[in-house]
Order: C-alpha cells, then structure tokens, then sequence
C-alpha cells in the first residue's frame, strides 16, 4: 500500500497539487494521468523520495520496484546485474561477499559470510541469475548481450534493462514512467500480459491509451489541484470524469435558476409586511450557491492538417526494389511499394529492423543504396524525424515563433500566431526560446510546422513519443480527417487504430506489405 498524507507541490508560483490525500491499494493497477506538465512523473519522483513535497508525507511498501531513467549511471554495470540491482538488498549482499572473498579468511570473516548466504537465501538470490535472465528475454534483449557492458548495447535496449530492474524481485509496488517509450510492440505486449499478472500495488504513467486499458484498473487523475481516483481503465475514467462534471453543470445551472426567482421574490417583497417569508427565501438562497467549478487543466491541442494548395497525382510515392546496409549490416533489401492518394500506413516491427531507414528514404532525407523512388505529380512531403533535433537545433536562439516563421515563405505573423495557439503555445509561449521547450512542446511544434505548409504527403516517424494523451488523440483524428496519404511509424496501437489502413510490418526477412488495419492484422497472427 502506498499513502499520500497532505502532499502539496509547487514549481515557483505555479500549484501542481495541494493537499492530495489518496491510497494506492495492494492488488489494484493505477494509472496515473493528466497533461503535460500536470506533475504525474514530479508525483511518482515524491513517491520515491527523490524529490520533495511542498508538505506532506509518503508512506512506502519496504520493497519498491522503480524505473530509473539514469542509464549513465550503470554504463559500466554488466546487463545481467544491473537488472539484479533492482533488489538492494541482494545486491548489497552479493556485492559484500564478492569483496569478502578478495580478502584473507577470519573467523569474523566466516561468520559474516554465512550471514549474508542467509540474505541471499532470504531474497532468492540462487535464482537470482535465471529470473532476471526470463524478464530479459521477455523485454527483447536476448541471451548474447546479458553479460556486456551496458553502454556497449543500444541506448533503448538499456532503458528495456531498467524495466526489467524495476520488475525483478517480487516488489511490493511498483511505480512507472512512461515504460513504453523504448518498446517495440511485441515488447508492450509481454510487459501488458506481466504487470496483469502482478499482484502488488502498481502506479504507471503512460501516454499509450491502448496500454493504459489494457493494464489499469483505476485512474488516479491529477485535476483541479488534486488527484481524484476513478474506478475502471482509462475509457471508463473518462466517461465517468465528463458525466460528473456534466451533471456538476447541470445542477449549478438548476440553482441559478432556483436562486434567480428567490432573489426575484425578495426584491419585490424586502420591503413590505411578508418579512419572514423574505428571510425564508434569503436562507434558501444561502443554502443554494452553485459549486464552484474549478477550471480544469487539460488542453487538447488543435491539429488539423488543411487541404494541400497543390493536390498531388493520384500515385504519390513509386519505390522499386530500394534497399540500404550500414557497413555489414543490410537492413532494408529490394523492398517496393507504391503509394497512393487514399493510403493511410502504419509502420509496425521491432526496434533497430530499419522503420526509421525505410521513413528517411521515402522522405527524400537519406538516399538508398539501390533501387529507385519517384515522387508522383506536385507532391510535397511534410516528415516528422523521430529524433526531433533535425529539424530543431535546441542550441539556437529562436523562439518558437521565430522558427515557425522561417518554416514558410511570406507566412503572415497572424498566420504564425493562430498555428501556435492550436499547438497551446498562447500569449507569451509564442516567444519561448526553442532551448527551452520540453519533448511535448517540440513536437507540438514540429508538427505546428506541417499544419502550416500545407504539405499533401506526411511522413512521420514515432510522432507520439512526447505527447500527452490528449494530443496524441488530437492527432490521430487529424490524420484520419487528412485528405493525402500519410506514412506513420509507431508501437501505440491506438493511434494506429484509428489512423492507418494499410500495415508495413518489419520481420526477420525485411518488410512486407499487409492491407488491411492493424487490428485485422493482429487478429491473422502473423506478428
């Protein structure tokens, strides 16, 4: 069980939550949401103990599995121990015999020494090796790297590591921070099926809707200046939070009017010989004052990608037989596809199968080796990098209008001002600095860029790694209103759900072409 006992924080003058006093229950699997900047990973780091409340306290299970993101501090730990780490108390027992063995035998030696095979037993260290090595595998990260460095691994296939650490040794909660960022499908869906069968106290941030109503229980929604804990996933936390809210409303609106005709009665009567009648009705009115209604902090960017000015030919995109190797390495080998105007394509497959290589060559941002592609008739690609520092240098000056600007010859400050209050950046926001923007306001911003170009072809690469809920679905409805083709790599199903009619999935043999939805392809088991 966890317990939150009068938390409050603040960042300067702004109020994240005050006085939140909620319980995480054994058993239950919470998610917890809210925008950006609404203070779910500044919550779950007060949990831990690694930032500090305002006020208030945090009481902890002894055991709490905790997904670091540090990967520099175990760059120079072997995988295999740095998921062992994930159990402190093993951990500081292994490390202690390691060192009592370098050293000359005592008696005092020897007595220490069986105390700590008592540790060890006590926390199972003597499978220690084999059960990491089953949550390893599940993550992805095969056998031949579990003994290497990790810095001599993929930066995702460390943070996959840190997953496992959290979840190795039976803890009794469990607190997540986005831990779907760096998975490929096939991963979600192994951690989906394992923190299902988890039986502690679970607090996950995700901004993954399929696999927040796959895994959660309940909602903890941080709202209003507080957290308010709905029953069911987060579909379900939504249609109770806009039906609460609703009737809220409903019942405000029924006292105003109720409130309206009382105080009608007063005024004409005040002054006359119905003196109790009058004070009656005043009482009533005091007893009748509307709730007040905090105003919520959730903002729902405005995306909306407007019809090209140049429609493009109906056949948009030709690549014949392309491939491309770094080094050894072939990753894409003779791959052809023709796309055309109503094609909506989701790029599915492991990390590191080449998605991103196959995005940046159809995008014209990285040539192949072989093969040809031929742009069809006045067609404009709009392409979302991944890695957003392509298109975005975070060491210069601009604001964010400045770059905005710059995206479109002769654009109207105007123009630039109605792109940017869409993407949430109103009032003085416009002018941030570019350094300054957090991941969701440089996506947010990215894709503000090909709202205002009018591009009639986009290609997007993991658009929704940084954005919030909220944005993400703004999104996907914007792509599935959007008249020209779209090409989007990403491992959050429900976006490509909504959004893609066709799949391009990466397999051991390269990419293959399946036409239908995800959904349907799922559903053929060939993944």
């Amino acid at each position: 069980m966890i317990t939150l006992n009068k938390i409050s924080k603040k960042v300067g003058a702004r109020l994240l939550f005050e006085d939140v006093n909620t319980t995480f229950s054994p058993g239950h699997r919470y998610g917890l949401t809210g925008p950006n900047g609404a203070g779910k990973s500044t919550l779950l780091k007060i949990m831990m103990g690694v930032e500090e409340a305002t006020s208030g306290t945090v009481t902890l299970p002894k055991r709490v599995g905790f997904l670091k993101q540090n990967i520099e501090s175990f760059k120079n730990m072997k995988v295999l121990d740095t998921v062992i780490m994930g159990n402190k108390r093993l951990w500081g027992a292994l490390d202690e015999r390691e060192s009592l063995y370098e050293k000359e035998m005592t008696d005092h030696i020897g007595i220490r020494l069986g105390e700590i095979e008592e540790i060890i037993a006590e926390e199972n260290g003597y499978s220690a090796d084999s059960e990491a090595e089953d949550l390893l595998v599940g993550m992805g990260i095969p056998a031949t790297l579990h003994q290497k460095k990790m810095h001599e691994i993929p930066t995702d296939t460390q943070f996959r590591a840190l997953i496992c650490q959290a979840l190795f040794g039976d803890p009794e909660a469990l607190l997540l921070d986005e831990p779907t960022n760096h998975l490929d499908m096939e991963s979600i869906g192994w951690l989906e099926k394992f923190l299902c069968g988890y039986k502690g106290t679970l607090v996950v941030v995700s901004h993954d809707k399929h696999f927040l109503n796959s895994v959660t229980t309940r909602i903890a929604d941080i709202d209003y200046d507080t957290i308010i804990i709905y029953q069911g996933n987060y579909d379900d936390m939504l249609v109770a939070k806009t039906a609460a809210r609703s009737r809220t409303e409903e019942e405000n609106k029924s006292k105003e009017k109720k409130i309206s005709q009382l105080q009608e009665f007063v005024s004409k009567f005040g002054a006359g010989t119905r003196a109790s009648q009058v004070q009656s009705r005043i009482r009533e009115i005091g007893r009748l004052q509307p709730m007040e209604l905090k105003k919520s902090n959730i903002q729902r960017p405005y995306i909306r990608f407007y019809p090209p000015e140049k429609p493009s030919g109906q056949i948009v995109i030709k690549a014949e037989g392309i491939g491309k190797s770094y080094g050894d390495n072939t990753v894409i080998n003779s791959f052809s596809i023709q796309i055309e105007k109503g094609d909506k394509i989701g790029v599915i497959g492991n990390n590191g199968k080449g998605k991103t290589t196959l995005l940046k060559m159809l995008a014209g941002v990285l040539p192949q080796d072989k093969g040809k592609i031929e742009l069809g008739h006045q067609v404009q690609i709009g392409y979302f990098p991944q890695n957003h520092s392509e298109v975005i240098d975070k060491t210069s000056s601009m604001t964010a209008f400045d770059w905005l600007k710059n995206r479109r010859e002769s654009v109207k400050d105007q123009d630039v001002r109605g792109v940017l209050g869409k993407m949430l950046f109103g009032g003085d926001d416009a002018f941030k600095p570019i350094s300054h923007l957090s991941g969701g306001e440089t996506a947010r911003l990215i894709i503000g860029g090909m709202m205002l170009c009018n591009y009639n072809f986009l290609i997007m690469d993991e658009p929704n790694n940084h954005l919030d809920l909220e944005a993400v679905a703004a999104l996907a409805w914007a792509l599935e209103e959007f008249q020209g083709p779209v090409v989007i790599a990403s491992h959050d199903r429900g976006l490509l759900d909504e959004s893609a009619n066709k799949i391009i999935v990466f397999k051991e043999k390269g990419p293959q072409i399946f036409y239908g939805p995800l959904e349907e392809y799922l559903q053929s088991n060939t993944l």
